[in-house]
């Protein structure tokens, strides 16, 4: 076998392979062999059929079938050789019209074909303990745990029905029937029935709670509404609609008394211990937000200290990605990207640049992860997915036999969390310093990530 490396150039590599006819040959007439106990043939006993015969019925299945195999075995050769980590699969050129087959059958001409490969390139790796890095954290305060108990006190708070004649009044909640119009024509959701509406709750489009001040109860009343500018369901953001609403039933809130007895109703035996709960609660969301900033600036951080052309292969598949899901989204919104106050070829550096970071740090990740020895476990993976089978109660085989069957959907599982633990093992080497600030600030939302 002959290997010439006929291209070099940035992370591209081509090779010119010819196998002799001869080995082709030698490989073939061994797997005839392997065929001669196994097949059964008319006119011949078991084992004792003519490897002449055997090449004339199963001689060219059997070449096509050495032929796949030379190839890969031989691509994988050249790989492992080199040292090459691929970026895509490797690409192969072979003489495949049937006239070359025919003499590639027959042993009358050698195997000859291209394999293009494009590879990762090296990644020398930062020195993590340069990386500076500053984890905000948040303490939290009394009146955090009772804002949230107030929120907790206003889903359980008992109603009960207003007097005959008494009218709806801000935080009662009205039981309506509605049937919305836009233009005179009604619109699909726009009409519901037995609708328990709290005033002052600002669960509706804005301006319709507070038109149902002075209701009683059995009237019937017009509403008009403007559904918000980016509304979800774009056919109805920015319209205006009105409602033809029936007052059901009218019922005034009670009162509740934040103590032991009430903690008791949520399952808590104590008022200290719901309170402990709710703090639990809001450490663990800001723990979240706080660890989410740090990973940013993490990612950030790395992307600076690795500079490299990542394999334009992968750039283009992650590309097609993230253009593939901009589109669909604008599409669903009904927006064009004017509306987004840019233009589509803008758009497109854009996103093209968001997917050479996502592919230059997920390799730099990965380079991570190989050097040190990070992987996950099969017990990780396995509390993963039982987690994800969780989510779907009565449904828990399904999901695992979905996962079983499905190696991609198992790479999904474990991609995620191999990140996380590359993620702790840079934090726990880089230079980090805790910085108290506020809870609106810790919680702020950043930029739209690029990670």
């Amino acid at each position: 076998m002959q290997v010439t490396e006929t291209l070099s150039e940035g992370l591209k590599r081509e090779f010119a392979v010819v196998v002799p006819a001869a080995e082709l040959e030698a490989k073939v007439s061994s797997r005839l062999d392997e065929l001669k106990d196994r097949v059964k043939i008319n006119g011949f006993r078991p084992g004792k059929v003519p490897v002449a015969h055997l090449k004339r019925v199963y001689g060219r299945s059997a070449m096509a079938e050495v032929i796949e195999a030379t190839i890969r075995d031989t691509n994988n050769q050249i790989v492992t050789e080199h040292g090459f980590k691929l970026a895509s699969d490797p690409k192969v050129t072979p003489p495949i019209d049937e006239a070359a087959f025919e003499k590639l059958a027959a042993g009358a001409t050698d195997l000859s074909y291209t394999m293009a490969v494009e590879i990762v390139p090296e990644i020398k790796l930062a020195n993590f303990k340069d990386i500076k890095l500053t984890r905000l954290t948040s303490d939290v305060s009394d009146a955090e745990i009772d804002e949230s108990i107030a929120r907790i006190v206003d889903q359980n708070r008992p109603y009960a029905p207003k007097a005959e004649g008494e009218k709806a009044a801000s935080g009662d909640r009205v039981n309506i029937a509605f049937v919305g119009t836009i233009g005179g024509t009604p619109f699909e959701g726009g009409t519901g029935d037995d609708i328990a509406v709290q005033i002052g709750s600002n669960t509706f489009i804005p301006g319709f709670e507070e038109q149902l001040i002075g209701i009683g109860g059995g009237e019937n009343r017009t509403v008009k509404a403007t559904f918000p500018a980016a509304y979800a369901n774009a056919e109805l953001a920015g319209k205006e609609a009105e409602f033809a609403v029936t007052a059901k039933s009218i019922e005034a809130p009670g009162s509740v008394t934040v103590d032991d007895d009430f903690a008791k109703s949520l399952g808590l035996d104590s008022l200290a211990k719901l309170r402990e709960a709710v703090k639990d609660r809001i450490g663990r969301d800001q723990q979240a937000a706080s660890r989410q900033k740090l990973k940013r600036a993490l990612l950030d951080e790395l992307d600076k200290a690795h500079k490299f052309d990542p394999p334009p292969t992968m750039v283009e598949d992650e590309f097609s990605r993230v253009w593939s899901s901009v589109n669909e989204e604008l599409a669903s919104e009904k927006k064009t990207f004017a509306d987004e106050n840019t233009t589509e070829e803008k758009a497109r550096d854009e996103y093209r640049a968001i997917a050479a970071r996502r592919v230059r740090l997920g390799l730099v990740l990965a380079e991570i992860g190989e050097k040190n020895n990070i992987t996950v476990t099969d017990e990780e993976l396995s509390r993963a997915i039982a987690e994800r089978a969780r989510q779907f109660a009565g449904q828990e085989q399904q999901v695992w036999d979905y996962f079983r069957k499905n190696p991609q959907a198992v790479a999904g599982v474990r991609a995620p969390i191999f990140e996380e633990k590359v993620v702790d093992f840079i934090v726990e080497l880089a230079d980090v310093t805790d910085k108290k600030v506020s809870r609106e600030e810790l919680l702020k939302p950043d930029d739209e990530s690029v990670a």
